[in-house]
């Protein structure tokens, strides 16, 4: 039992005997605890009663800071003449005077206000037989911990408030994304959360962010060692971790002192510094130490594409990357940098422009990057020489003396990007224009490889010349040999396709016999085969299956179509082989794969950024209304979807598959079919369930595929997402409650143009409304797709869910992946 004293000279006025009796009453009335470390069930802190850690290092209780009037319960560094806390329990429940600090009866630690009522709880998961038989301990380490039998249930360093301390982790959990991040005071005297917060990135976890409430502000460098002393500079000075550690499921910044004496804490101040901090003895006060932070870091100060140069003033930090221009030169000249850099000369696929890199060296790397597992350096080099859509890449040595080096890449703009001549920099090659090659920073592989290229080149102009008679002369004999190819057209006729026929022979060679290695992936018409022509051209070689569902009907309906469409946006069809039993199409070939690959995978999604959405959005429309009103055949698609989208080297899309495509007249407005095809899902319900059909169904799969790519969610398997039947159902929910934003993809939400993914969701909307009449049309959908901020566009109603509950007697459907043919009973 703790026994409470009055003072000596009140027990003489009293008298001893009642002095005793009250000091014995209280003591059983309200236990409490006051110069130990450990709380038990039955103790409580209140008023100006503390728990002190076993060294003294450290004390809990009740504090109200200088100058505030509320009271915290916090943790306390004892040698400070002044009240710093370094930890804060009730931070969203100040108090108006000092409350009550003790074990609930589950178990838990709580703050009680003077009426009782509950104001903070650890909020641990207590067995029932725990209850009751819990503790609580402040470790000489600054960390409070409930405990039960020495199992930990709960700790103070889980839940950092702005102070970092040796032994805890700043950490992102990659599986559940629970994260621990300091949050800054809201003002030096009011402990209240602030509007900054230090974290690491959950979207690129090799970097840490400070935020000022959700908009980042500091960035790190990109951390690449397993056991590195790493730092974080930021404009009010660098604070230290030691390591920066990758685990299977956690990424964590932590830091230790081999020196127990020495105190050490990171602090984020409530102007948003994160200051590393050292306690000095001799003057008693904490100090700020390392080297003064970059100048120009604060968060995209600079815009994209540009550099910004360390420790120069905020006058004129910043400048353009070699290749590019300032995007507002006015601006740029009296110091505004935020519009960024353009290119000076667009950069464009297959000109042979698109392999010179200019070699930046000593920066901190730009944000948004891609890691690239398992790359040697001259891979590295090689992945982002291969894809048009790579802006730039950096092959980063560990600094954790391993001869292991870690492969980046960056899609589209370079943003936050800081010349750093300090050893923790790293060099970085960056995508120009080929008229770049004689200025200052190209790199030296991007002049090896000019000079490899101009050699290959000219022996292949001799090679081609003493070749080109025998390719032309066994071309002829090919084509007099071809008994067994059709030169009959997919309509039954003559070769009104207008497509060069290709032997059977040269298929094989050009698919190596049609080997795994080369293939691409499966539909339901077939596998789909990577192969080079002769004249090392690359297509997509399409099979058909001879256990497809899908048969000659189709193959002859996607030749008759594809044939005749000619559009930037639809993909084009080079030739086809019909020899024996054999059925091939011969495509140009997409790099990038399929839509759905990009859009629906955590990792790949990061490279579609808000401006290759909304284009591949805008292409998608153009295509289809081409197919619609201004291709010489009018086509309603029927299997609109985002595998069914194709993704040339640029990311522009290019709609394929009309394997199930209907011609109408010029004049047809609608039509009835028995064989309901396509995907359930993105079929407007009067097609799913009567099969009536017209354009206004392929705009019901675009406004599906539209929401999809805003919200980068699959509408397929949202059957069992929030409740909600359909994509379309939960977007509606959220719109009609102006939460429209919260539909938007966490990983562009933050840096996308708000009122232009607000204007698609709306037009999404439009396009899956239940009657066909209430749906615009295509060339609607671009007109508002384009229109300006402040134009309106028409309320929409309530969408359809369809389901798959009717059908028709015969029924031909595909799933988000693949295309099948199958009969479906009634």
């Amino acid at each position: 039992m703790n026994l409470f004293f009055l003072p000596l000279p009140h027990c003489f006025r009293m008298g001893w005997l009642l002095c005793y009796l009250v000091t014995v009453l209280l003591s059983h009335i309200l236990p409490f605890c006051t110069c130990q470390d450990k709380i038990v069930p039955g103790q409580h802190i209140s008023g100006n009663l503390t728990l002190v850690s076993s060294l003294g290092t450290f004390s809990l209780g009740f504090f109200n800071p200088e100058n505030s009037t509320k009271y915290f319960l916090g943790i306390r560094f004892n040698k400070s003449p002044t009240t710093a806390l370094v930890w804060v329990a009730n931070r969203k429940s100040p108090l108006d005077s000092p409350g009550v600090f003790m074990l609930s009866s589950d178990g838990n630690l709580v703050v009680l206000d003077q009426t009782r009522k509950l104001v903070w709880s650890t909020k641990a998961s207590v067995s029932a037989s725990a209850m009751n038989h819990t503790t609580g301990l402040l470790e000489d380490t600054g960390n409070l911990v409930l405990s039960f039998e020495e199992v930990t249930l709960w700790q103070s360093f889980d839940h950092p408030s702005d102070t970092a301390l040796p032994g805890m982790k700043i950490s992102l959990n990659k599986t559940t994304g629970q994260q621990r991040r300091l949050t800054s005071w809201a003002a030096l005297d009011d402990p209240q959360p602030g509007k900054f917060t230090f974290g690491i990135d959950p979207k690129v976890p090799f970097q840490a962010f400070i935020w000022k409430e959700t908009t980042p502000y500091v960035r790190s460098s990109v951390y690449v060692a397993q056991y590195a002393r790493t730092q974080f500079q930021n404009p009010g000075g660098t604070a230290f971790f030691n390591s920066y550690n990758f685990d299977v499921d956690e990424v964590y910044l932590a830091c230790s002192v081999s020196d127990s004496s020495v105190k050490w804490r990171a602090w984020l101040d409530p102007t948003g510094q994160l200051k590393q901090q050292l306690w000095q003895n001799s003057s008693k006060t904490w100090l700020d130490v390392g080297n003064p932070g970059d100048i120009c870091d604060f968060y995209a100060h600079c815009g994209p594409n540009s550099a910004c140069r360390r420790g120069e003033p905020l006058s004129s930090p910043c400048k353009c990357l070699t290749g590019f221009t300032a995007k507002f030169p006015n601006q740029s000249a009296v110091g505004d940098w935020s519009g960024g850099c353009i290119r000076e000369k667009v950069l464009t696929c297959g000109n042979g422009i698109q392999g010179y890199f200019s070699k930046l060296e000593k920066v901190k790397l730009p944000d948004h990057s891609v890691l690239l597992e398992n790359r040697s350096m001259s891979e590295c080099d090689s992945e982002c020489q291969r894809n048009c859509s790579c802006t730039a890449y950096a092959y980063v040595n560990a600094t954790d003396g391993s001869n292991i080096g870690t492969c980046f890449a960056w899609f589209g703009e370079l943003l936050d990007l800081v010349e750093n001549k300090t050893t923790s920099a790293n060099d970085i090659h960056i995508r120009v224009h080929g008229s770049e090659l004689g200025k200052k920073g190209l790199s030296v592989n991007s002049l090896k490889r000019t000079l490899v290229i101009a050699i290959v080149s000219a022996a292949a102009v001799g090679l081609l010349t003493i070749t080109f008679g025998y390719f032309f002369w066994k071309k002829k004999l090919e084509k007099k040999g071809k008994q067994n190819i059709s030169n009959v057209s997919a309509g039954g006729g003559k070769n009104d396709t207008e497509l060069p026929l290709f032997s059977l022979r040269s298929m094989l060679a050009a698919t190596n016999n049609f080997s795994e290695a080369n293939k691409l992936g499966e539909g339901g018409f077939g596998p789909v085969y990577k192969g080079i022509l002769p004249e090392n051209q690359e297509v997509a070689i399409k099979r058909l299956s001879k256990k497809s569902g899908q048969g000659h009907h189709e193959f002859k309906n996607e030749l008759k179509l594809i044939a005749k469409l000619q559009h930037t946006n639809l993909v084009r069809l080079l030739g086809c082989c019909m020899e024996g039993d054999e059925m091939i199409l011969i495509y140009e070939y997409m790099s990038n794969r399929s839509l759905d690959k990009f859009l629906f995978d955590a990792f790949e999604k990061i490279k579609l950024d808000w401006d290759t959405r909304f284009r591949i959005i805008q292409g998608i429309a153009q295509g289809v209304l081409y197919i619609h009103k201004y291709s010489r055949l009018k086509i309603i698609h029927r299997d609109l979807k985002a595998s069914n989208v194709l993704l040339d080297g640029t990311m522009n899309p290019k709609v394929s598959d009309f394997g199930m495509a209907r011609i109408f007249d010029i004049n047809q407005i609608e039509a009835n079919t028995n064989k309901v095809v396509g995907t359930y899902g993105y079929m407007s319900p009067e097609y799913a369930l009567f099969g009536h059909f017209s354009e206004k169904l392929d705009v019901f799969s675009f406004g599906v595929l539209l929401l999809e790519i805003v919200s980068g969610k699959k509408n397929a398997s949202f059957y069992s997402f929030e409740n909600s039947l359909t994509l379309a159902q939960w977007v509606w929910e959220l719109w009609k409650e102006g939460r429209g934003v919260e539909v938007i993809d966490a990983s562009v939400r933050e840096t996308c143009r708000i009122h232009e993914a607000l204007r698609c969701i709306h037009v999404g909307l439009l396009c899956v409304q239940e009657a066909p009449v209430d749906r615009p049309t295509m060339s609607s959908v671009i007109h508002m797709l384009e229109v300006d901020e402040a134009t309106s566009l028409p309320p929409s109603k309530e969408p359809a869910f369809s389901t798959c509950k009717n059908s028709s007697p015969v029924t031909i459907f595909s799933n988000n992946v693949i295309t099948i043919t199958l009969p479906e009973p009634r």
